[in-house]
């Protein structure tokens, strides 16, 4: 049996951190969504400071739009090279689900309605199953289900995924209702 474990990252980070996020400077005027609260605050903060002017981009673009009503397919974010896929989808079976990790690029996911399933890979216990591909920028990996970390973000709450956040996204969920509005941009990780 599968249990559902909600990892608290933000609890581990540094009060720095916690006091920057609070704070709410990072947001730009947008409130439509919440982190949850698996976010990896100190390096949320970090990248924000490395790329503020990208963060911003993407925060004001998210606060002008009507993410409800948005066609799905992909926008380019004006004044910049991001793109923000509009996604209606279903969560599927874990076992029809893709693992994967990026060296370049930052997962940003924002769930506008419905809940979405995700999962966080075990780093010790996983291995790589296809070698990084540099023009995808993607990892595959196999992992131990045992130690592996599910969890659910609503409709109003995002996710980020940095480099060392081993994920699946889409997994089904314990809702008849599967169906999910998903926003996804990849942002620049900076080194």
């Amino acid at each position: 049996m599968l249990t559902i474990v909600a990892l608290t990252i933000s609890a581990q980070s540094s009060k720095e951190a916690r006091q920057w996020l609070k704070q709410g400077e990072w947001r730009n005027g947008f409130t439509k969504a919440k982190p949850h609260k698996t976010l990896n605050i100190d390096e949320f903060k970090t990248q924000y400071q490395k790329n503020t002017a990208q963060w911003q981009t993407l925060f004001n673009w998210l606060r002008n739009t009507d993410l409800e009503t948005i066609p799905k397919g992909k926008h380019p974010i004006p004044n910049s090279s991001l793109i923000a896929s509009v996604e209606d989808s279903e969560n599927g079976p874990l076992q029809k689900r893709n693992t994967e990790s990026h060296k370049k690029k930052i997962d940003f996911q924002l769930v506008v309605r419905g809940t979405e399933g995700f999962a966080l890979l075990d780093h010790a216990s996983s291995t790589i199953s296809v070698p990084y591909d540099d023009k995808k920028d993607v990892m595959r990996y196999n992992y131990d289900l045992s130690k592996t970390h599910f969890f659910n973000v609503k409709g109003g709450q995002f996710v980020i995924f940095f480099p060392s956040d081993w994920h699946i996204a889409k997994v089904e969920i314990k809702k008849k209702d599967q169906s999910i509005r998903v926003i996804v941009v990849k942002m620049d990780y900076v080194e």
